[in-house]
């Protein structure tokens, strides 16, 4: 069989709509990302520093500031580049590994919400067994298998894009290599792998979800048992960050992914603050109602020179 595959690089379009404003968004997405880089980086810092955050939440904690440093970075220097004015061309191999590792780290962080949402239940539900249950070796084991199995899904994913004939067009109208955007520049007939891969990424996001929402709807139900008022507002502060972080990262998967039709201003605007905007709140969502987190990053931003010692 011939192959037609013959497009061997693709030219980013960027943003819709915004023409003429490449300085400003440079300057502002640049802001962004530097946040997001250093919020994640001062979080990681705060935990490893302090022994009294070597615990399983912190644990978990720490992958997802690996995730958010990871995941921005997939799609936002390619996007600062152009914008900063130079080339908007990105290789075939290039495409093929934004679009891998943009669901790779996706799916990880989708299964990453879902431990740490077990690992809440099984903290307040069951805090006698804490220890036991959620062990080292358990740690361990969900985290990789959080990233094993978002390989798998990311793999699935970029496989079944990438298996299509590009032999004509290769603008891509959007500011990264995606499946909706790609599967429209194939020169075949797409509509049997469009139902595949919405099924497929619809139905990863809806299971985590579910599982979280079991998870949380138990852990409520063990929260109201607690008699202590102080108690309760303990508890209820703790879930409240990872309830928020969920939210964030659940609203824009289904406004891109689950629609009926499509739009692509939406969809760049809602990526835009799911690649940068999300990851950039979340070191804020977990630190600002967390007193030990705090605390280690005073000691942190001290050793750092931001602080005076008093602090």
């Amino acid at each position: 069989m011939r192959n037609l595959s013959v497009v061997t690089e693709f030219i980013l379009l960027g943003i819709p709509h915004t023409e003429d404003l490449e300085s400003m968004l440079f300057v502002l997405f640049l802001g962004f990302y530097i946040f997001t880089l250093m919020g994640n980086l001062l979080i990681l810092l705060a935990i490893v520093s302090s022994t009294q955050l070597h615990t399983p939440m912190y644990f978990f904690l720490c992958q997802l500031s690996v995730c958010d440093i990871l995941f921005p970075s997939v799609s936002s220097p390619k996007m600062l580049f152009y914008l900063s004015g130079n080339s908007r061309v990105i290789s075939y191999a290039g495409c093929v590994s934004q679009l891998f590792f943009y669901h790779f780290l996706g799916c990880t962080e989708c299964f990453l919400y879902t431990v740490m949402a077990y690992d809440r239940f099984v903290a307040i539900s069951y805090p006698l067994r804490y220890t036991v249950t959620m062990s080292h070796r358990v740690c361990a084991i969900l985290a990789v298998g959080t990233s094993f199995f978002g390989c798998i899904q990311a793999t699935f994913l970029t496989a079944l894009t990438f298996q299509l004939p590009y032999c004509g067009p290769n603008e891509v109208d959007y500011f990264f290599c995606d499946i909706p955007v790609m599967l429209k520049l194939a020169c075949a007939d797409t509509s049997a792998l469009e139902m595949v891969g919405f099924i497929s990424v619809g139905l990863m996001p809806l299971s985590c979800f579910l599982l979280i929402l079991t998870s949380y709807s138990c852990i409520v139900c063990s929260i109201l048992r607690i008699r202590s008022a102080e108690g309760r507002h303990r508890a209820f502060s703790t879930c409240s960050a990872h309830l928020t972080a969920i939210l964030l990262f659940y609203m824009p998967v289904v406004l891109i992914y689950l629609r009926p039709t499509p739009s692509p201003w939406l969809d760049a605007t809602v990526q835009i603050l799911n690649n940068l905007v999300t990851p950039m709140l979340n070191p804020l969502i977990y630190s600002l109602r967390n007193k030990e987190v705090k605390s280690s990053l005073r000691k942190v931003l001290h050793h750092l020179g931001f602080f005076p010692e008093q602090l």
